[in-house]
């Protein structure tokens, strides 16, 4: 079964943000988007959609689809590969990495570890971080997020290259507490 996808877009334009006490920024934080796809994952939905002045959330889990199957040769050969250079993202991973809190993504997007490109990394490995700090950005429809550690310990695994693109739930970080 698939995890959910989020996408979020801000629907602010000049009349909404002439309203009084209207404000730019979005309505939902990231924990409540968790939240949300954690209760479709949880429902059994395949696809949800949120929309007010502020915000435009859409939810949808992707099937399977047999007409795909002729497509994926590529993928399948990085898959055979994959083994040999790293472990998978599964329960092996889990394994081998046993001991660690993963710092996952809230979202699909695209990876940055630093705020810019010609600005350093929030954090690297061997980096001591608390719950709240900043360690990268997930881009979703030219939205900046950024992604907290969530948990204190040490960043001892980084499972993510820069700009690469990630899914809902995929391990970013691993954290020794």
């Amino acid at each position: 079964m698939t995890s959910p996808k989020a996408k979020t877009e801000d629907m602010s334009d000049s009349k909404s943000q002439s309203k009084k006490g209207s404000s730019s920024s979005p309505s939902l934080n990231m924990d409540e988007i968790r939240e949300l796809a954690d209760l479709v994952d949880e429902r059994g939905f395949t696809d949800f959609e949120f929309e007010n002045e502020k915000i435009r959330v859409r939810l949808s889990k992707a099937a399977p689809a047999v007409a795909a199957a002729p497509v994926a040769p590529p993928p399948v050969a990085a898959a055979q590969e994959a083994p040999a250079t790293k472990p998978a993202d599964s329960a092996d991973d889990t394994e081998a990495d046993d001991g660690l809190v993963k710092v996952t993504s809230p979202i699909v997007g695209t990876f940055y570890r630093s705020p810019a490109p010609d600005k350093p990394s929030f954090v690297k490995e061997g980096d001591n971080v608390s719950a709240e700090t900043v360690v990268c950005i997930v881009e979703a429809m030219k939205l900046m997020n950024e992604i907290q550690a969530e948990h204190a310990g040490e960043i001892v695994k980084i499972y993510v290259e820069n700009a690469q693109p990630v899914e809902y739930g995929q391990p970013l970080f691993g954290i020794k507490k």
